[in-house]
């Protein structure tokens, strides 16, 4: 149970996977991202992630997605899952900005 919720809302220590290198995508709306967002995260909102696909998978890197509470990037992690993309749930944005000061 306790990593299924992991897996929803995010909970990974991403400290490893953001020393690989990993592409941080916020798949809030712009509107949103604009408020604030995770260190060097690029926008890419939920519903425009499918039509970016083949750039991400140029990056070859992993992908840790990030959203406001964490539901939005489990969703994103789940399309990046399904067309191969190595891809974690960050949960909330704040979330993945203390995993990297850390």
């Amino acid at each position: 149970m306790l990593e299924f919720l992991r897996k929803l809302f995010g909970g990974t220590d991403l400290k490893p996977i953001i020393e690989k290198g990993a592409l941080i995508i916020d798949v809030r709306t712009v509107k949103e991202f604009q408020g604030g967002s995770a260190e060097g995260a690029r926008n890419i909102p939920l519903g425009d992630l499918s039509r970016n696909i083949d750039e991400i998978k140029k990056i070859k890197k992993p992908v840790i997605t990030c959203c406001a509470s964490g539901m939005r990037s489990g969703a994103a992690v789940k399309q990046l899952e399904n067309y191969r993309i190595e891809a974690y749930n960050g949960g909330s944005w704040q979330s993945v900005n203390k995993q990297m000061k850390k």
